[in-house]
């Protein structure tokens, strides 16, 4: 660690909080088992935020599913990227 990064802090990657984030909310979800998650819009907003900054992208195109099937839970996004 250098001394720059210790006084100013570390930014922690796009990729890296998304994926904490998504880690807490799914063991949030399987601990609480909800029959329905109420977090799938927040997620499908934060992740047109975070795309938007890179690709220019239509809200609509991007698709959040959760699937239930006995003790398998599948999460499915869908994005769909501009030529």
């Amino acid at each position: 660690m250098s001394l720059l990064s210790l006084l100013l802090g570390e930014k922690k990657k796009t990729a890296n909080v998304a994926k904490e984030r998504l880690q807490f909310i799914l063991t949030h979800e399987r601990t609480g088992r909800n029959p329905q998650p109420d977090y799938l819009p927040a997620l499908q907003r934060d992740l047109v935020a975070v795309l938007s900054k890179y690709v220019k992208i239509n809200p609509d195109d991007i698709k959040v599913n959760l699937e239930r099937h006995d003790n398998l839970e599948v999460l499915e996004v869908k994005i769909e990227l501009p030529e």
